[in-house]
């Protein structure tokens, strides 16, 4: 973790439970390398601070398979999309105009059904992204589906203890 453990360094002093929480996501997890690389390559992703995304993705180099490099990078897009449109769907439920609203989506999200690598996998990375962008219904959903496939409650959490300290250490950078 080169390059995490250098981004790490260069934190102000008010992230500092960050600097601490970045390894501790990282390396105590009871997430297997490829998938827990993959969901931080996801949440950089998803963040979208540069430096924080360059310090992942040459951390994670050699610890994920080209499969879930690119799950990574298709679950941070397709979550960018979704998240908008069913947080919207959510924010309506239980209003006069729900039924205004109550129409298909009509938006393609083939990648779900067919990821390049573990369908599994692939949700947890969708619903770690889902957390940063704060849709419940996408959470939800995903988190269903992970633990139908066999995951643990520790592994999503894991999950998604990485998506909240990659996502407070993307504020972090851009407020030094």
């Amino acid at each position: 973790m080169q390059n995490i453990d250098a981004l790490r360094e260069r934190l102000p002093e008010a992230a500092k439970d960050l600097k601490l929480n970045l390894q501790a996501v990282l390396t105590d997890s009871k997430l297997d390398d490829d998938v827990r690389w993959g969901v931080a390559l996801a949440c950089a992703y998803a963040v979208g601070e540069d430096e924080l995304t360059q310090a992942v993705v040459a951390d994670a180099a050699g610890k994920v398979s080209d499969a879930t490099l690119d799950d990574a990078k298709a679950a941070a897009a397709l979550m960018g999309m979704n998240n908008v449109y069913y947080r919207f769907r959510h924010f309506v439920e239980g209003t006069e105009v729900e039924g205004d609203y109550k129409l298909p989506a009509r938006l393609r999200m083939n990648r779900i059904a067919r990821p390049a690598g573990d369908k599994v996998a692939f949700e947890l990375l969708c619903l770690a992204v889902s957390a940063i962008n704060g849709c419940e219904a996408c959470v939800r959903s995903h988190e269903s589906v992970v633990r139908k496939g066999g995951m643990t409650a520790e592994q999503v959490h894991d999950a998604v203890r990485i998506a909240a300290v990659l996502h407070g250490v993307g504020h972090a950078l851009r407020i030094r």
